[in-house]
């Protein structure tokens, strides 16, 4: 089990409040595949694993669609990166891992 795979309670600070979700990580290689599900819906995701940073698209459908570009990094039962937002700017992500 690499140090990124579990379950995390994250939330992004977003300029229309705190959104959260848990995303859940399984490793393989220098990619993962997981969930999210929370306030935005329920979504698979996938992405990049380089070191103990996660790298993934998330496609979200409502308050309107936008593909948000998001990168952490896991230093222990922490989370912490950005979520890319097109031209609405980048939010803070933050997370703790739940198992």
């Amino acid at each position: 089990m690499s140090d990124v795979d579990g379950r995390w309670e994250c939330t992004v600070a977003s300029p229309m409040g705190d959104q959260s979700f848990v995303l859940t990580v399984a490793s393989s290689g220098a990619s993962f595949t997981g969930r999210a599900e929370g306030g935005i819906g329920a979504m698979d995701v996938e992405g990049d694993v380089t070191g103990n940073t996660l790298a993934w698209p998330m496609r979200v459908p409502k308050p309107m669609p936008i593909t948000l570009n998001c990168e952490a990094t896991v230093t222990g039962d922490t989370l912490e990166g950005k979520v890319g937002a097109g031209f609405f700017g980048s939010f803070p992500i933050t997370g703790t891992r739940l198992s």
